[in-house]
This record gives C-alpha cells, structure tokens and sequence, in this order.
C-alpha cells in the first residue's frame, strides 16, 4: 500500500509538471518591451507661474527626453522622443534593462524632461510637472499584449513650454 502512495504521488509531480512546463516556456518567450508616452503644450501666458494648463495649445515637434539613472545615480539610459502634430509622444525605450528589478525599475529610475520646442513663440521651458527637473512616470495599468510581446505603458507630464514674453 506504501508504494502505490508513493506512485500516486510521483505521477501527480509529473502531471503538475506537464501542465505548467507550456506555461513557464511561454512566459520566458515572450518579450516586453517599455514605453512612456505623455503629452506637451504651450502654457498661455494667464497660467505664467503655475502649473495650469488652462487653454494650453499641444505642440507638435516639441521633443523631450527620458532620463533613467542607476541605483548609483548614474546616467543609465538617455533617449529623446518627438511629439507628434497633435503633442502626444508614445516613446520605446530600446535597449532599457533592468539590473536590479526593484533599483533600477522605470517607475524609480526614470524620468521624463523637456528638451526643445519647435515654436519660435514658445520655446522657454518651463516647470509645469517638474518638466526641467524630470517627471516621474506612472504606471496607470495600460499594457499592450500580443503573441509573444508585451508593452507596459507608463506615463508622464503632461509638460508645457512658455512664451518668453507675456
């Protein structure tokens, strides 16, 4: 009776094995990827001073930077995305690896900056978000899925450019 328990036991292992072996194989297969999308405005000269983006037009063209540091406060990771006509980037962070899962994670390493606006008229930058000392990303639960991809989505700003004479 001992050795059929132990056989019962030992063909249970064998099937929780087989059912979970496809699983673990997938999720190793599957590749994700990081991004950060937002959005940048010019900031009317009514809202100078504050962080309102109260009848802020977007600007297309406009770029900006993500900035992700070490858990050594060294530059990691640098790339700049451009905005669209509409002022919406949605930006890959390409080649962005992880040393440490929790140091080095986008939500604590990265951070989102104003680089240049393409508008003559609006071209100053400004702290709206912290957009000169770097927006912190957000996680708000988007993630893009697909047959072996994946795309976590995190968010920053929306950050704003000012008119340089109001």
């Amino acid at each position: 009776m001992a050795s059929n328990g132990c056989l019962e036991i030992k063909l249970l292992s064998l099937l929780i094995l087989a059912l979970t072996l496809p699983t673990a194989l997938a999720y190793v297969e599957t590749t994700v990827d990081v991004v950060v999308e937002g959005m940048v405005y010019c900031q009317t000269c009514e809202a100078y001073g504050s962080w309102s983006l109260k009848d802020a037009k977007p600007i297309g063209g406009a770029t900006v930077g993500v900035v992700c540091l070490d858990h050594k406060s060294r530059v990691k990771y640098y790339k700049a995305f451009d905005t669209n006509s509409d002022g919406y980037f949605y930006g890959q962070l390409e080649g962005f690896t992880m040393d440490h899962y929790l140091l080095d994670h986008p939500l604590h390493s990265c951070k989102l900056r104003l680089v240049s606006s393409p508008l003559d008229n609006c071209n100053i930058l400004s702290n709206v978000n912290n957009g000169l000392n770097g927006s912190p990303l957000r996680y708000e639960n988007k993630v893009v899925r697909g047959e072996k991809y994946e795309a976590v989505i995190y968010s920053a700003g929306p950050l704003a450019f000012r008119p340089e004479t109001c």
